[in-house]
């Protein structure tokens, strides 16, 4: 039996008390567990009592019946479920009977059924699927699955004797797939990343020591969508895997009402939380409006913030609104992840903050140099500090001819270590992603401190050349972001290629506004976004469009996508 399963085994048994937080339950329950339903139904569960429902699960998937094929190691198998107590236990039941779980993107209301069919239809056949397990809200796709051939069984209906059912010991090895993890925008080019159970094991051991996660003491809350890398395996399997008390609630709930998360931080004396740049952002503007003394944030010891670009001015607007509440700064956690390492790479040391390096503009731009900047009132560009890489991950620099650079010498990010994907699936069959020495090129840009920090400066193929200087739309997106009646986090500048109507590299900025059909006022967004993008920069955009809300492309988990933007823009009249 892998490690991971073991430790999964091993936690379920040694479900302990809660830590004694005031009725922190929310439903009387007891031993470390989760906690479901909330805001309006909580609902408690021992770690050893969603164990015993996934080893019942196990039992009728091996079995299998009803048009649906029983279960055998190895076989792979999408779930489409949005409650957290639904996939908690049916997740560990696959891994029960040795098979891989896919997180299968999930349908909004806004989305074609039909193209969705069809992209799901392609996704399943790349992963080689044996079934589709759905769970609520989700159930009332079953025509849809059924019209295009797919097998499926409805999670409620998964009825088994969870003492009939003994995991075989040798039901799954290190190198057998676990997860297989659509990445981001994978609904228009289907790519999963596969993730082993001897990743799993190094990537939540790395994450554990890191963070200091203390079974007796941490409880962790999250709204994180199940579909995305950060939500499935930071704030499901790793609390369930080592046996943390857990809060969980659905995207749904935290977007329609985002004070949520810090009420939920507050009553349950929660001390780990994380989420992308945007949503402590919104956070920040939802705690302005709360009284005095309604919310208690100073269990707070980690607020982790990854998965996008860190904005150090949200940051501070998220502590500084928090700190009424007893937020503490140190805090914040900055981190860098990725799918293909299960979820982390690199940690900022707990309690340390936000850590910005501030380097000298020209010297980053013309020589690639991340050199500190002076304070001698010239240019200078501030990245947030990552943190050094986590416990069995090595990190290098390396130039385009693949020869390594030295510390704060810019260049493309790669990885190695136990926790690094072997490989992805594509349509196309599978592709691996290390070279001969283990090597996996993240396509990232950046640098590492003298203290061993890494700084990510952005993505290789997105980088702007103008005039022999390096440019990250980052800097741009910035700065274009707070000009007045542009929408927070809804700004994207996107490399144009030099060609026959351009004479060099150049680009554009597209922005989202409430007002963007008054032409006088998009016209005055338009000269804001360049005057600020001029001044931070020092280079004009070639074009500045102003969109209505909802325009942007985005990934199913809410990324920006900056190149279907610039196919947006390409295509406009």
């Amino acid at each position: 039996m892998s490690r991971f399963l073991a430790m999964m085994l091993e936690s379920a048994a040694a479900s302990g008390p809660v830590p004694a937080h005031g009725d922190a339950t929310g439903a009387g329950g007891t031993g470390r567990g989760m906690t479901t339903g909330e805001p309006h139904e909580p609902l408690h569960r021992s770690w050893a009592e969603i164990h015993r429902v996934a080893r019942g699960r196990a039992d009728a998937l091996r079995r299998g019946g009803d048009g649906v094929p029983g279960l055998t190691p190895s076989s792979a198998v999408g779930v489409l479920a949005g409650e957290p107590a639904a996939i908690a236990p049916v997740a560990q039941a696959v891994w029960l009977c040795g098979g891989s779980v896919t997180m299968l993107h999930q349908p909004t209301p806004r989305t074609d059924l039909a193209v969705w069919a069809a992209d799901t239809v392609e996704v399943l056949r790349m992963i080689g699927a044996r079934m589709v397990l759905l769970g609520p809200p989700f159930d009332a796709l079953a025509p849809v699955l059924t019209e295009q051939g797919i097998a499926f069984a409805t999670i409620d209906s998964l009825e088994g004797d969870p003492d009939a059912f003994t995991p075989d010991a040798a039901v799954a090895g290190e190198a057998d797939t676990a997860l297989l993890q659509l990445t981001s925008g994978s609904t228009a080019t289907p790519k999963a990343v596969r993730i082993t159970h001897a990743n799993l094991h190094s990537n939540i051991t790395g994450m554990v020591i890191a963070s200091d996660l203390v079974v007796e003491r941490d409880r962790m809350v999250s709204w994180l969508p199940l579909f995305h890398d950060m939500g499935m395996v930071g704030f499901l399997t790793v609390p369930m895997t080592v046996g943390l008390d857990l809060v969980s609630v659905t995207p749904t709930e935290f977007l329609g009402r985002p004070r949520l998360w810090a009420e939920l931080i507050s009553k349950y004396a929660c001390t780990v939380t994380a989420a992308p740049n945007f949503a402590y952002a919104v956070l920040a503007r939802q705690l302005a409006r709360v009284d005095d003394g309604e919310l208690d944030l100073s269990s707070l010891r980690i607020a982790l913030n990854g998965a996008e670009p860190i904005d150090p001015q949200a940051v501070t607007a998220f502590t500084d609104a928090g700190a009424r509440f007893g937020l503490r700064a140190e805090s914040v956690l900055c981190a860098y992840g990725m799918a293909e390492t299960a979820l982390g790479v690199s940690f900022a040391p707990v309690e340390s903050g936000l850590r910005t390096d501030v380097v000298d503009a020209e010297a980053l731009e013309l020589h690639r140099s991340a050199t500190p900047a002076t304070g001698d009132d010239g240019p200078s560009r501030g990245f947030p500090e990552l943190g050094p890489p986590l416990p069995g991950i090595e990190v290098r620099v390396v130039d385009g001819d693949g020869a390594v650079r030295g510390i704060r010498e810019v260049g493309v990010l790669q990885l190695r270590g136990e926790a690094v994907t072997p490989g992805y699936l594509t349509v196309d069959g599978p592709v691996a992603t290390q070279d001969v020495d283990g090597w996996f090129d993240t396509g990232d840009e950046g640098y590492l401190t003298e203290a061993g920090a890494v700084v990510v400066c952005g993505r290789r193929k997105d980088v702007i050349i103008m005039g022999g200087r390096n440019i990250y739309p980052t800097d741009i997106e910035r700065a274009a972001g707070e000009a007045d009646g542009v929408r927070a986090g809804n700004v994207v500048a996107v490399r144009l290629a030099a060609g026959p109507d351009r004479h060099r590299e150049s680009f554009a900025v597209a922005v989202e506004a409430r007002d963007s059909e008054d032409a006088d006022v998009a016209k005055k967004i338009r000269a804001d976004v360049i005057s600020r993008v001029v001044s931070a920069v020092g280079v004009r955009p070639a074009e500045v469009a102003v969109l209505p809300p909802g325009t942007l492309p985005k990934t199913p988990s809410g990324k920006l996508r900056r190149s279907a933007t610039g196919d947006l823009l390409a295509a406009a009249p």
